[in-house]
């Protein structure tokens, strides 16, 4: 799929891991980029929405949904980001500003009470408290 970018993958997913609710891209320096629902993944090109997220260049890795609309992005030098209208408008979240590293991954559980974690470098692990 062409992905309208000369920018790097960083990563990708299904939105709420629901292929049906639409496809998550990361892109280097900080990009995430966000399909509309029923997304037809074969057409040629996909029409992505970029969500306003000002990560001062940081790479985003991972893309968590903790409900329709409160989503988690995790990065570079432990960078923490959460929206509250279903990844439109990102805000910085400095929970994890003490910890040296960088945050890998973010999952929620939703069998769990939707309990969160971020996984991060050397054996970081932060767990959510909403």
């Amino acid at each position: 799929h062409n992905r309208g970018t000369p920018r790097r993958i960083q990563g990708m997913g299904f939105v709420q891991g629901d292929i049906h609710k639409g496809v998550w891209m990361t892109l280097n320096g900080g990009k995430l980029l966000i399909s509309p629902k029923d997304t037809d993944l074969q057409k040629e090109e996909t029409d992505f929405v970029e969500a306003n997220i000002k990560t001062g260049g940081y790479g985003i890795t991972d893309v968590a949904w903790r409900s329709d609309n409160e989503v988690w992005a995790v990065g570079g030098s432990n960078t923490m980001y959460v929206s509250m209208d279903g990844g439109k408008n990102f805000s910085f979240d400095k929970s994890a500003n003490s910890y040296p590293g960088n945050l890998y991954n973010v999952k929620f559980f939703k069998d769990f009470g939707n309990m969160g974690f971020a996984l991060g470098s050397n054996g970081t692990l932060l767990k959510y408290r909403g």
